[in-house]
């Protein structure tokens, strides 16, 4: 991949790119989906879209966001968007249950866009609790440093690997098994 310099930190493509990676997808058990919905929202509180909007609005300092943020989201997740998937597929005919979220914090997002926009691609992260044909319950999350690495540039990386250790403690908190990858490298 070419880049040149846009005056800034942010990479500008020149020519076009392909970049392959693998990333790691994650299916933890939990005990039910909307069981797990409850908690899940408890503990990933919705984006304070008024709030953010009033910083907006009157041009507060960076600063004010990050502390609205920080005092909004216990495990530094928000959730910008939610999916209940099984009301739209039962029209189908289908009968698993099945809800997808867009859960991330845009103050953390932020210190990756500085250094590369394409990384909002997987910012916030999707995460999806749903039923199998046997009626057990999942949560699929796909590892953040496994997709934030495939852009190759350290600062970006070292937030993927920063996002993997908040979603451990999220998972902890919700008492869903960690998985050993999402445990910090010593």
């Amino acid at each position: 991949m070419t880049c040149e310099s846009a005056g800034g930190s942010i990479c500008v493509m020149v020519t076009a790119a392909q970049v392959r990676y693998e990333v790691a997808r994650l299916t933890l058990p939990i005990s039910g989906v909307r069981e797990f919905q409850s908690r899940y929202e408890a503990a990933v509180p919705d984006l304070p879209v008024a709030a953010v909007s009033d910083l907006v609005s009157r041009e507060a300092p960076w600063s004010e966001m990050i502390d609205l943020i920080d005092a909004t989201a216990p495990h530094g997740f928000l959730i910008y968007f939610r999916n209940d998937v099984h009301t739209v597929m039962a029209a189908a005919g289908d009968s698993a249950d099945c809800l997808s979220y867009l859960m991330g914090n845009h103050t953390i997002a932020e210190r990756m866009f500085r250094y590369d926009p394409r990384a909002m691609l997987y910012a916030p992260l999707h995460t999806v609790i749903w039923e199998d044909a046997d009626g057990s319950a999942w949560f699929t999350v796909d590892q953040p440093s496994t997709q934030f690495g495939s852009f190759a540039i350290p600062e970006i990386k070292e937030v993927g690997f920063e996002l993997d250790c908040k979603l451990a403690a999220l998972l902890e908190a919700l008492q869903v098994p960690i998985p050993d990858v999402l445990r910090p490298k010593s």
